[in-house]
């Protein structure tokens, strides 16, 4: 006790030497502190603007389920920011006022969350947290790196990861129970937009899947997401640019996935690091933004990092951590007089968001220990001379010892003694339509977005180009079959391995459709469906050119029945490869990993596909059972030499002939059967559907951790509940 005294001392001196008269500029724009005992009055400097009493009344009306909030300004600086007197972008002309949101209160109490192997010395990366949100207010989770923000975030939502778990209670208008659909949106700290769209479009498209209802009615539903987040400017804007055009900011981007989520009307609206990347003034924007729309009546809960004084002031509530430790929870304001009556106060000329993270983050440390010896132009580092784990224990303290750790446990009991209106699902949109709005949808952004499409088919019509003139003028005499069949190994294969191009595009559709099945807008079987039936017009466009400029050029029978089925067997292999993509994406999801695995993968199946050495003489145990029988080039370039040679026939000599077959007999290993072509492209398809429905396993089983994760949750809140 006698060491946390002592480097409370330290620090308070270095504090008051930081804000002493000689170095204070008056101003009404900083912050200033309470009177030690009194949570309610502010504490007068010499240089202080005159205060007000600070009056803050929740009252959870009689039989009803509406909480009401009535604030006064509690400083000069800080009311001018909350009564929205900063200027803002206007509305377009016409444009009606947001409608106003029946937000929803939220309570945590006593949540711990675990995540085994996550920290060094101990596995709670959350411990007995306690705090509320309200409607129409913005509660913010601070704290240092690795202090347990996105985790109490994602706990208090119910979207912790497979490997945590979590105890204590969450209650939602009082009552314990999750969240159902619609009724909350979360908004990730990494940004997942589709690029070759608009701002309008983007959001529109994302009404349809999420939505129920007439397409007049979820148009309006977007325009008012769009003036909610001040977005009228660059609604019709390209995202994030294709060819040439540039796309949004960095701010413009995060409101614009915000707005994704108002599409639902959330009461309650969950964000995790929404300054994120962002500069100053778009921090300034983003944050008066969120402070008009918690005023329509959402609740809003953020975890932030940092903040400017600006910023800080348009708080309602600062839940501090270090550590997973709670170490203050309660009004803007009196986290300052929390500091201050720990022994910290908060220097008049610096932020107080800087000032909490220099007293509890362990990293600062490392500086001192670095910098002990050096000296500035004013002196030594007194400023930051101080033990932070002292620092720590003693707000942790401190804090558990409060008043304001006493009324945050008297507002839990207020809000959680009676059950209030109970969060109903808005409802889904229906199967058929979300297939149909993705189809659209992935054709729209597939005819945009060169790399997905148009970059294969100008690589495989130069390649196309190139085979065919190399092998070109072979003729259809007994020494041109072993010319044709190495032409149509180089295409099928080559082909196959061009395609590798078009594993960034798929990685970007993975991403969204993971960003979206996340927020319960798609699933497994519709964003395979749409994916599937977006891209077969494309594969048809790509193979149909390919296939007319190789099949003459290196002149193989003109007849149009046999170049019908050569561009449908082409077709198949492209469907069968992009089958393939998906199913290393969907397990990798790194360009680097996906594109080294697809090529080893088909330089495998090329080895295996009978050319090198034919299927019959290869290796039993490895290469013939099983590479060879699930390589597609194999199956696919039999079926287009048994298109070629059944059937015919080449003289050798005067009176002797050998058919086809025998001509391949010695560079290929096909089958004599008529039919066996039909078979050969049936075995194509059904390895596309096969490839397709392994995507489906990888997908759903991920959301089938995520379901039974809900379930272990529910478990352990109703045991604790029975237990007490």
């Amino acid at each position: 006790m006698e060491e946390i005294q002592s480097q409370s001392d330290n620090y308070r001196s270095s504090s008051s030497s930081a804000s002493s008269p000689a170095s204070r500029v008056p101003s009404s724009n900083f912050f200033y502190l309470r009177k030690p005992g009194s949570l309610r009055q502010p504490i007068s400097f010499e240089d202080s603007p005159e205060w007000e009493d600070t009056d803050i009344d929740v009252r959870v009306e009689e039989g009803g389920d509406s909480i009401n909030i009535a604030t006064t300004p509690v400083s000069p600086s800080l009311s001018k920011l909350n009564s929205g007197s900063l200027p803002s972008p206007p509305l377009p002309e016409g444009a009606t006022a947001v409608r106003k949101i029946a937000g929803a209160s939220v309570v945590w109490k006593d949540l711990t969350v675990t995540i085994k192997g996550k920290r060094k010395y101990s596995d709670k990366v959350v411990k007995s947290s306690n705090g509320y949100a309200l409607p129409g207010t913005i509660t913010v989770i601070m704290g240092p790196a690795k202090s347990g923000k996105s985790t109490l975030l994602r706990a208090i939502a119910g979207r912790l990861p497979h490997s945590a778990r979590m105890y204590g209670e969450v209650f939602v208008n009082g009552a314990k129970s999750h969240m159902p659909y619609g009724s909350y949106g979360f908004v990730e700290r990494e940004i997942t937009l589709i690029g070759s769209l608009t701002v309008r479009e983007f959001l529109y498209y994302s009404a349809l899947l999420q939505l129920p209802g007439f397409f007049c009615q979820k148009k309006s539903v977007v325009e008012d997401a769009i003036h909610a987040m001040s977005l009228g400017d660059c609604s019709n804007k390209l995202i994030g640019g294709y060819c040439y055009m540039k796309g949004l900011s960095n701010g413009e981007r995060r409101r614009v996935s915000i707005a994704r989520e108002l599409v639902m009307r959330p009461h309650i609206l969950f964000i995790d690091e929404p300054l994120y990347h962002l500069d100053s003034v778009s921090a300034l924007l983003m944050m008066v933004t969120l402070k008009k729309l918690a005023s329509t009546g959402c609740a809003i809960i953020f975890t932030i990092y940092q903040s400017s004084t600006e910023v800080f002031g348009l708080f309602d509530r600062i839940c501090l951590l270090s550590n997973g430790n709670t170490l203050f929870f309660g009004e803007t304001l009196a986290c300052l007089q929390h500091f201050s009556n720990a022994g910290f106060p908060c220097p008049i000329m610096q932020s107080p968001s800087d000032h909490f993270l220099r007293a509890i983050n362990t990293d600062f440390d490392k500086i001192i220990a670095m910098c002990k010896n050096w000296q500035d132009d004013n002196g030594d580092f007194s400023s930051v001379n101080m033990d932070t784990a002292v620092a720590i224990r003693t707000l942790e303290a401190t804090y558990k010892s409060s008043p304001d750790a006493a009324a945050v446990e008297t507002m839990i009991l207020r809000l959680t003694e009676k059950e209030g209106r109970v969060l109903k699902s808005k409802g889904k949109a229906g199967t058929a339509t979300r297939i149909a709005v993705l189809t659209w949808r992935s054709l729209l952004i597939m005819s945009r977005e060169w790399k997905y499409y148009w970059l294969r088919l100008i690589l495989y019509m130069i390649f196309a180009l190139s085979v065919g003139t190399v092998f070109s003028g072979s003729g259809h005499s007994l020494s041109s079959v072993v010319t044709k069949v190495a032409a149509i190994f180089v295409f099928v294969s080559f082909t196959a391995l061009l395609s590798i191009s078009g594993v960034p595009a798929v990685i970007k559709e993975v991403e969204v459709y993971t960003s979206e099945e996340s927020n319960h807008h798609l699933g497994a079987l519709i964003f395979l469906f749409g994916q599937l039936l977006s891209s077969i017009p494309f594969l048809f466009l790509i193979s149909i050119p390919s296939s007319v400029v190789f099949y003459f050029l290196i002149g193989l029978r003109d007849e149009f029945s046999l170049l019908m089925y050569f561009m449908l067997n082409f077709f198949m292999c492209l469907l069968v490869n992009d089958g393939l993509m998906l199913v290393v994406v969907s397990l990798s999801r790194d360009v680097f990993w996906s594109t080294l695995t697809l090529v080893s993968v088909q330089v495998v199946m090329m080895l295996s596909a009978g050319y090198f050495r034919i299927r019959n003489a290869l290796p039993g145990p490895v290469w013939t059972y099983p590479i060879s029988y699930i390589a597609f080039h194999t199956y696919s370039i039999q079926g287009l030499l048994e298109n070629e040679y059944i059937g015919t026939s080449f003289a050798v000599g005067q009176v002797r002939t050998i058919s086809g077959y025998q001509a391949l007999r010695s560079a290929y290993d096909i089958s004599p059967d008529k039919n066996s072509k039909w078979q050969n492209l049936l075995i194509l398809f059904l390895m596309a559907v096969g490839y397709r429905i392994l995507v489906f396993v990888v997908l759903y089983f991920r959301v089938g951790k995520k379901k039974s994760l809900h379930n272990i949750f529910k478990c352990n809140r109703d045991t604790t509940n029975n237990a007490r």
